[in-house]
This record gives C-alpha cells, structure tokens and sequence, in this order.
C-alpha cells in the first residue's frame, strides 16, 4: 500500500538534504559574524545592534530549518536502553508512534504561530532598538515553515517505515 509512496518520499527527504546544505552555510555565515563582531568588539571597541541581531535571526534559520535535516539523519536525542533489545516489529511500532506524536506536536506548532507571524506582519514589527532589523516577521515565518519541513520529512520516514523497511535507522539517507 505504502510502497508506491516511496518515490514521493525519496522527493521529499532529497528537499530535506537540500535545505540541509543551506543550513551548512547559514552556520558557516553564523561563524565568519560572530566571529568578526568580537574581534570589533573586543580589539576596536566597535558593534553594531543590527550585526548582533542578525546572529540571533541566523541561529533562529540554523535551527528551524535545521531541525528536519537533524531528525532525518538521526541527530535527534533517543534512549535506546529498551529500544534496543525490541524485537524488530516493536522497534518498528515505536518508530510509528514517535513519528505520529511528532507530526502532532508539529501541526500544533504551526497552527499555534500562525496568527503569531500574521499579527507580526500586520504591525510590520522591527526591532524595538535603535539600528536594529527591520521585518521580524520574516524571521517568525521561520517557525511555520520549519515545522513544515518536519512534517514533510516525518510523512517521508512513515512510508518508508510502512513500505517495509525494519527500523528508523534503516529508512533514514
């Protein structure tokens, strides 16, 4: 039933690999700022309320757009005292149900913000201090879409785990 489901979800976990590798460079432009902010800081006594933002909105892209990448490698944090020693079919039951739970919780994320992003939008919200960045709405639309993507790769890992494959390890790139 599943199985015709698998090219959809190669589909979706190689988007996955792909806003990944953005996630990569988002760090690596994370790292190169904050680094050149301290040495402003530290060696010229020089900064900039909008430099310092913008690392907070690039960890903030870092990690909700991060967070589905992490997941489908298996970055997630998991006890597998008792997993382990599961039979596979019990293995594969609680890889369901941890999928199922986490799209839940994701849904109930993006349903909830939403109206938080809208509002922010609407009222064209900047940063409340001088020289700071404008448009925080686009760094909140963040949120949505992040889960978005959690979804998307959770929906992947559930056909492969249904279309035959025996634990999450197994279906994941």
């Amino acid at each position: 039933m599943f199985k015709p489901l698998r090219p959809l979800a190669g589909f979706v976990e190689g988007a996955i690999d792909r806003v990944g590798s953005l996630t990569a460079w988002i760090a690596l432009v994370m790292i190169g700022l904050v680094a050149v902010n301290v040495l402003l800081r530290y060696a010229f006594s020089v900064g900039s309320v909008w430099a310092q933002e913008l690392e907070w909105h690039l960890l903030a892209a870092l990690i909700l757009l991060g967070m589905s990448h992490a997941v489908q490698r298996g970055g997630e944090v998991r006890v597998d005292l008792f997993y382990a020693r599961f039979p596979k079919p019990l293995q594969r039951a609680v890889d369901v149900a941890a999928a199922l739970l986490l799209i839940a919780v994701s849904l109930a994320f993006i349903k909830l913000s939403i109206a938080y992003v809208g509002q922010s939008y609407a009222i064209d919200e900047r940063s409340a201090d001088p020289g700071g960045l404008p448009y925080r709405w686009a760094i909140k639309a963040l949120i949505p879409v992040g889960y978005g993507l959690l979804v998307l790769q959770q929906l992947a890992h559930l056909v492969r785990l249904l279309a035959g494959h025996d634990t999450a390890e197994d279906s994941r790139v």
